[in-house]
């Protein structure tokens, strides 16, 4: 399987572009363990081009963590084409365009899933964006706006007919937001369509390596992306075997690697404290969520613990009193 000149061999599985989890210590955990793809979290594209601190930092890229894309979302065909341009210097090897995301902040102006109820105007920003810049365009979008309007097999031609090089579609509507099942059904009847040439990405509902590969055997998509099963478990890519104790050491070294590679792009006003306290915001998500700490009883108050913990000593001395916890429970 290829996307321009990326080859990923067969059955590749992807990680999904996710606000606030796929910073950089996550993402090269996950490209450890066997993820094929890995995407940033995704990036407003009006923030971008206003050239917003906190949005330009999620450019932030590394060698190791290749193939990695970099995904946009936006409502405006001008600030789409101009971020996208921004983005392409930052060096990705692909740009992912965001037409899926029903969180109301962003869908509910008009962006993300938002743009399909304005189909005439996605189409305009997808080809704009790809005659504007020479990476390979991708595009992530979900099945309809609501089950009146499952467009994806008019849409998934449409898109392909703009130029993009590979269709990433999530089995629900934007109306589901992430309830009910996902449905695979219309992903392989988008994969299957003779008129459908680029490949076709499948995402939803995959919360382990044995439903990738029954989605890979059913609907024959030609990788798979897997999103909120990853919290806290960048370990989901591979089979291998690992015990707690190996878990809980990933997520410290992960926690480590964002202090390191934030240092890397620190701003001149940045202090040593607010290196770290970013670090911590990225990393203390995956730790309230690992389902590592599920057999701890009472974990609620621990949790709470790991979401207002505000140095690295504090994160890792929870973190070690829940490795003792589990010990004492084997």
């Amino acid at each position: 399987m290829k996307i321009g000149n990326i080859e990923f061999g067969e059955r590749p599985l992807f990680l999904a572009p996710m606000e606030d989890v796929t910073d950089i210590g996550f993402r090269m955990l996950c490209k450890r363990f066997g993820a094929a793809m890995v995407y940033t979290e995704f990036v407003s594209a009006e923030a971008l081009i206003r050239d917003v601190k906190t949005t330009i930092r999620k450019l932030t890229i590394s060698d190791e963590e290749r193939p990695v894309g970099i995904q946009i979302y936006g409502r405006d065909v001008e600030a789409m084409v101009e971020a996208a341009k921004i983005v392409e210097q930052a060096g990705p090897d692909l740009i992912d365009l965001n037409f899926g995301c029903p969180v109301k902040k962003v869908a509910g102006k008009g962006a993300g899933a938002g743009m399909l109820q304005n189909i005439p105007k996605l189409l305009e920003i997808t080809q704009k964006v790809v005659q504007a810049v020479k990476l390979p365009v991708t595009v992530k979008t979900r099945l309809g706006w609501n089950h009146e309007q499952l467009i994806i097999t008019e849409l998934a031609e449409q898109l392909q007919d703009c130029g993009i090089q590979a269709l990433t579609i999530h089995g629900r509507t934007r109306s589901q937001m992430y309830t009910g099942e996902a449905d695979w059904t219309l992903i392989g009847e988008v994969k299957h369509n003779p008129k459908i040439y680029i490949p076709i990405i499948g995402n939803g509902d995959i919360t382990s390596l044995d439903d990738a590969e029954a989605a890979f055997d059913r609907y024959g998509v030609d990788a798979v992306m897997i999103g909120r099963a990853t919290f806290g478990a960048p370990w989901i890519f591979s089979r291998e075997e690992l015990t707690i104790d190996q878990k809980i050491d990933i997520l410290e070294e992960q926690l480590r690697i964002n202090i390191e590679r934030i240092g890397l792009s620190r701003k001149p006003n940045d202090t040593d404290y607010s290196v770290e306290k970013r670090a911590i915001l990225h990393t203390r998500r995956h730790l309230a969520a690992t389902p590592v700490f599920k057999g701890i009883p009472n974990f609620r108050q621990t949790r709470i613990q790991m979401l207002r913990a505000e140095t690295t000593d504090e994160l890792i001395g929870i973190l070690e009193d829940c490795r003792q916890q589990l010990s004492n429970l084997e």
